[in-house]
């Protein structure tokens, strides 16, 4: 394939979150989707943005979107490599006036995630990387750092978990790593930032045992495999984006890949199925 520059793809995600930010923290309609999830004109203005800015940058690539994702299967099974994208990730936290939003883009190539952007458009930070490439966050057009996981935790054990989304399981999850670390601290944070705490080793893992959807972790997933991390399905098996009916996630973990604790956790985490 051709190589698609970082530049170019972060200064698109960057204008994606310009496209959103007049509408942020301002009264704007909300609309409830057939999923009962929530989309505004900011969700819409992002989208556009990408779609047109991605077909100027790679024409042969399809783009799925969370705002245009009424493809049929059989076409998208054709597919071996596209974009996949959330124009406004924590559309419920950019309602709420929060800050924690994101705008997520990632190539996936057979069913893997080749790179993502995750772009923070309150505060104009990126995130992005790739597994073999490395990953970095830029708080300026033209400013990056290295970033990577911490395979052994500081003082505490910090998980970082949905704001808004858990269940039975999780909370059982998090009891039995209280147990085994003693010292866990929670982190609760919106959209795909979860993803990037992790990947800046800012915490320490990031389970997920309730809903989520393809675009919600492929660009973050990028990331975090580019900062020495993996996001795994609790058999072991690593998170992939093949073409099916649905787009629905199972439960996953994402945590450091030589974490001396990782195979604790995948034990742990099995008995909950």
């Amino acid at each position: 394939m051709s190589a698609v520059p970082f530049a170019p793809l972060i200064d698109l995600v960057r204008q994606a979150g310009a496209a959103i930010l007049p509408y942020w923290r301002r009264d704007i309609e909300v609309r409830e989707k057939d999923d009962a999830s929530p989309v505004t004109a900011a969700d819409l203005a992002a989208h556009r943005v990408l779609g047109a800015g991605l077909q100027a940058l790679e024409p042969a690539i399809p783009v799925l979107s969370e705002e245009d994702c009424a493809i049929p299967l059989a076409e998208r099974a054709g597919w071996r490599r596209w974009w996949l994208v959330d124009p406004l990730d924590g559309t419920k936290e950019f309602i709420a006036g929060s800050a924690e939003f994101t705008v997520n883009v990632a190539l996936i190539e057979d069913g893997r995630v080749l790179f993502g952007v995750v772009g923070v458009p309150a505060s104009g930070c990126c995130y992005f990387g790739g597994a073999g490439l490395g990953a970095w966050r830029s708080d300026a057009p033209g400013v990056q750092q290295p970033i990577e996981v911490r395979s052994v935790p500081g003082e505490a054990f910090v998980v970082v978990a949905s704001r808004r989304h858990s269940s039975p399981a999780q909370e059982r999850l998090l009891q039995g790593l209280d147990t085994r670390f003693g010292r866990l601290q929670l982190s609760s944070v919106g959209s795909s930032l979860k993803f990037c705490q992790v990947a800046e080793g800012r915490a320490d893992c990031y389970p997920r045992l309730a809903p989520t959807s393809q675009w919600d972790t492929a660009a973050a997933q990028g990331v975090l495999e580019g900062a020495g991390g993996e996001v795994l399905d609790l058999q072991g098996r690593a998170l992939g984006y093949a073409a099916r009916e649905d787009y629905l996630n199972p439960s996953f973990l994402a945590l450091p890949r030589a974490a001396g604790w990782r195979d604790g956790l995948l034990a742990l985490a099995r008995t909950l199925e």
